[in-house]
Formats: structure tokens, C-alpha cells, sequence
């Protein structure tokens, strides 16, 4: 029994010695003389460089996104106006052939009307010459 009560007796004194190391101050790496208000600084400012950096490639990437979107806005334009150019240049072709097609048209009726004025008045020569003449 005696020899029960010293085993349990080293099983004791062992954990509370073990809980006593665990339960001390903990080291993380940083400098474990400073005060853990300090470590956390520097964590959050390490943080906060990490985002600056991430927030300057952002701001790149929107830069170079907007540039790219001007680029392509001016290439646009670009290509309206000469669609536009080209649409007036094809009205203007247009009634230049309409105004060519009408005045073509025109002078065939005209000519013609000419003719057939001319080919009235022999006719209507003809016919008094056959009225004149004794039947």
C-alpha cells in the first residue's frame, strides 16, 4: 500500500510539474520580452502593409483595365465615324444615280417628244396636202 500511495504520490508532483511548465508564458516566435499589446502592433502592421501592397496591385489593375476600356472606346468611335462618313458618302452616290437615272429618263422623253412633235407636224402637213388635193 505503501508503495501505492508513493506512486501516486510521483504520478501527482509530475502533473502538477507538467501543468505548471504548460501553463507558463508561451513564446510565438517574436521577441518574448515584449508585451503581447506590442506583438499584436506588430502583427497588424505587417497586416496592414500586406493589404497596402494588395490595394496598390488593385489600383494598377484598375488603372490598366480603364486604359484598356478607353482604348477600346476611342476605337469605337473611330469606327462609328467612318461608318457614318461612309453612309453619307453612299446617300450622296445614291442621289447622284437617281438625279443621273431621272435626268437620263428626261432626256429620252424629251427626245422622244421632240420626235413625235416633229412626226405630228408632218402628218399634219400630209393631211391638208390630201385635203387640198380633189378627190
Amino acid at each position: 500500500m505503501k508503495r501505492l500511495i508513493l506512486k501516486a504520490l510521483v504520478i501527482i508532483i509530475t502533473t502538477s510539474a507538467m501543468l505548471t511548465v504548460g501553463c507558463g508564458p508561451q513564446s510565438t516566435g517574436l521577441l518574448t520580452d515584449e508585451p503581447p499589446s506590442v506583438k499584436k502592433c506588430r502583427v497588424i502592421a505587417a497586416e496592414n502593409i500586406e493589404l497596402k501592397k494588395e490595394l496598390a496591385k488593385s489600383d494598377k489593375e484598375i488603372e490598366m483595365l480603364k486604359a484598356q476600356y478607353s482604348q477600346k472606346i476611342d476605337e469605337q468611335r473611330e469606327r462609328l465615324q467612318k461608318c457614318l462618313q461612309e453612309k453619307e458618302e453612299l446617300k450622296e452616290k445614291s442621289r447622284q444615280n437617281v438625279r443621273e437615272q431621272v435626268s437620263s429618263v428626261l432626256d429620252t422623253v424629251m427626245e422622244e417628244n421632240k420626235n413625235l412633235r416633229e412626226e405630228n407636224t408632218k402628218l399634219k402637213a400630209q393631211i391638208e396636202q390630201l385635203q387640198k388635193q380633189p378627190q
